[in-house]
């Protein structure tokens, strides 16, 4: 507690950096804020064809489906792709100047998480155009599944982020498990496709229980279910405890490593 209300002290500090980093993220290219769309559009874009037309899904509207798990998925990934080097490339900042070490991982995360903010217009476009519209008692639930998966989402940035000051190579390891991470969670097809003597990796993943939310509420329009929801935020629970504790432990040593 005594962290978390030093970090609170600087919350100025928090909003500079994610002004800066949304700021700096498209500076100087022609489209400029525009990439905030682009970029997910052109992933959905691609995997909509290979899964549409080459490896059929029997999900009717597939492209709907995949659209509700990918742009939650795309904070994930870009927050831990971002927030792997986050310490390690303000390594003049860190050994120059006090502040709470968690001040740059929350930085990256609620950057990200603010560009994901953006992204849903993309999805609830998708949603009206497409003609499966939107539930407004589901949608209650959509803030409290965007704050689990922050949650969640800062924990494993915290525990990445300090790991690789001391392991450069982390941050090429993350990247490579990240992109077999998006095939074990049901973004690209639906859990009850899963065998059954592979269930138990994907009850194992958390964002397994993340993406299942998102898509209750977006794609079939229903509450999420209570076994759901209660997963969802104890995953995340413990891994922001676990961050905040390995993260805890190491930042002492992040200025001696730099």
């Amino acid at each position: 507690m005594r962290r978390v209300r030093e970090l609170l002290r600087y919350h100025e500090m928090i909003v500079n950096l994610v002004k800066r980093e949304l700021r700096g993220r498209y500076k100087g290219s022609i489209l400029g804020f525009m990439w905030t769309f682009i970029n997910p559009l052109c992933q959905i874009i691609v995997y909509t064809i290979v899964f549409s037309l080459i490896v059929r899904s029997d999900l009717d509207k597939f492209y709907v489906y995949m659209i509700t798990g990918m742009i939650p998925w795309l904070f994930f990934d870009n927050s831990i792709r971002m927030g792997s080097g986050c310490i390690r490339y303000q390594g003049d900042m860190v050994k120059k100047i006090y502040f709470p070490r968690e001040v740059l991982p929350v930085a990256t995360v609620t950057a990200n998480f603010i560009n994901m903010l953006f992204c849903f217009i993309i999805v609830f476009l998708v949603l009206f155009v497409s003609g499966v519209g939107i539930s407004l008692k589901a949608l209650f639930c959509l803030p409290l599944i965007m704050m689990v998966e922050y949650v969640m989402v800062l924990g494993f940035t915290l525990i990445i982020s300090a790991g690789t000051v001391f392991f450069k190579d982390l941050e090429h390891i993350v990247n490579v498990l990240l992109m077999a991470w998006i095939y074990l969670t049901p973004i690209l097809y639906p859990i009850t496709s899963v065998p059954g003597k592979l269930s138990w990796i994907f009850k194992l993943n958390p964002m397994t229980y993340i993406i299942e939310a998102y898509h209750a509420v977006l794609y079939w329009k229903t509450v999420p279910t209570a076994v759901v929801m209660s997963r969802a935020i104890v995953a995340a629970t413990v891994v922001l405890i676990l961050g905040e504790f390995v993260f805890a432990r190491l930042d002492d040593n992040f200025a001696e490593e730099l």
